[in-house]
This record gives C-alpha cells, sequence and structure tokens, in this order.
C-alpha cells in the first residue's frame, strides 16, 4: 500500500528536484542573453504606484499597491460592483513609468485607475482588468489618464514636478499636455 504522505512512492522522481512556480520579479535586465530561468519576467524597477485622493487633495506613494497591499488596499474587500461601496471616497492610483533617454531620465508613462473605498464599510469597487492594462500601457510608455477629474490630474502633476523637476522637464509633452488638460 502507497503511503500517501511520504514523497519517495516514486523511486524514479526522488533525485529531481521539485519544479518552482509562480510570477518572479527580477531586478536587472531580464533578457541579457544567459537563457536561464527567468528570461522573459517583467522588471518593475522603473514602475512607481502613485495614489491621488482629490477630496483630501492628498498625494503619495505607496510601493504595497505594486502586491496590492497598499495603505488604502488593506483590509478591504473588492468588488467589480460600485455600489457595494455605500460612502465612497474617490482614489486614483496611478502607474508612473520612469525611463532614460540621450536627455536623461523622465517620466514616460503613467497609467490611472479608479479607487472607489469605504473604509467604515471595508468594502470597495476596483476593476482589476483597469488596473492590470493600464499598469501594462505605463510600462509601455503609454499615457492613459483621459478618465480623470481635472483636479487629480492637477494634484497628479504638482507632485510629479515637485518629485523631480528635472524629470518632468525632460517628459513628453504628450505627458505634460495630458496632466494640463482643463487647467
Amino acid at each position: 500500500m502507497k503511503d500517501l504522505f511520504n514523497n519517495n512512492n516514486n523511486k524514479k522522481n526522488e533525485n529531481k528536484p521539485k519544479a518552482k512556480q509562480g510570477f518572479t520579479i527580477l531586478s536587472g535586465d531580464s533578457t541579457d542573453g544567459h537563457g536561464g530561468y527567468g528570461v522573459g519576467t517583467i522588471s518593475l524597477n522603473n514602475l512607481t504606484p502613485v495614489f491621488v485622493n482629490p477630496e483630501d487633495e492628498e498625494v503619495f506613494i505607496d510601493m504595497g499597491a505594486l502586491h496590492a497591499r497598499s495603505s488604502v488596499e488593506k483590509r478591504i474587500k473588492f468588488t467589480s460592483n460600485r455600489e457595494d461601496a455605500p460612502n465612497p471616497k474617490l482614489y486614483w492610483l496611478v502607474w508612473v513609468m520612469v525611463d532614460a533617454s540621450g536627455e536623461g531620465p523622465h517620466y514616460a508613462g503613467l497609467g490611472g485607475c479608479e479607487l472607489q473605498i469605504d473604509a467604515e464599510a471595508r468594502r470597495g469597487y476596483k476593476s482589476m482588468p483597469e488596473h492590470v492594462n493600464n499598469m501594462d500601457k505605463a510600462m509601455k510608455k503609454r499615457i492613459v489618464v483621459n478618465h480623470m477629474d481635472a483636479k487629480s490630474k492637477q494634484l497628479l502633476k504638482q507632485f510629479l514636478i515637485d518629485h523631480n523637476e528635472e524629470f518632468w522637464t525632460q517628459s513628453s509633452d504628450e505627458l505634460k499636455g495630458a496632466l494640463s488638460e482643463n487647467d
């Protein structure tokens, strides 16, 4: 009879290491030509999650958002139904991609994602496809903030300028224009 709790039942697989599964995030260039494990993985080194709260006029960075564990998201049960959060507060999670060109580092991509959070009821709304797609677009140096309100865009613009004015100066006219609409 086989012992179900003993992995030594199959002798020919005894010396093989177990295959690792899961999403791997590597620093550095994942396509440096070594051809081993991790080739083709995504590097999030130059991606920063910035939260904008237009009601409180608050803008801050929270790296926990990379794993959906930001201070805003903790202890909140999210659904894709807006009505599940009875008294929501609007937040925008904006994925900001920084890149370097011949002129130097600059803000290269933006992907704004809506969050509606009712902290008292511990309920919130977010669209996971929107978050994933807008993160991807920001990483590809696209700008997706046209659905954000004017006040939130202005707060984000001022935050980016204050954070690093040189990055802002070297950013594309498209990015600057996207955050200057409705001024």
